[in-house]
């Protein structure tokens, strides 16, 4: 499995997680996979990509993968777009390095 160090960047706000958003799947889960050539780690959720509630699930299940906070979630850019800049806060890059490495192996 390829690592996914790539796709998180630790900031003095928090990490900067790089995601892949596959809106309207069949389930919603994170992480569902890492692209090497885009450097992102795939987001896949069910709600559509319409009105924002995409972008909501994608907190959501961000959120509850990690265990933090919807709160501590933010997305900081592609609001309109499948690859996303996600702030984490609460939590550094090598804990949800190895929480991503997990669940992707798994």
């Amino acid at each position: 499995m390829q690592s996914c160090a790539d796709a998180v960047l630790e900031t003095k706000c928090g990490s900067i997680i790089t995601i892949e958003v596959a809106a309207g799947s069949k389930c919603d889960a994170f992480p569902s996979g890492f692209n090497e050539w885009r450097k992102t780690i795939g987001c896949r959720v069910t709600a559509p990509a319409r009105e924002g509630r995409a972008n909501r699930a994608v907190v959501a299940v961000i959120a509850a993968t990690l265990n933090i906070s919807e709160s501590a979630v933010s997305i900081q850019s592609g609001v309109s777009s499948p690859i996303k800049r996600v702030l984490v806060q609460g939590i550094s890059k090598p804990d949800i390095l190895l929480v991503l490495q997990l669940l992707l192996q798994s």
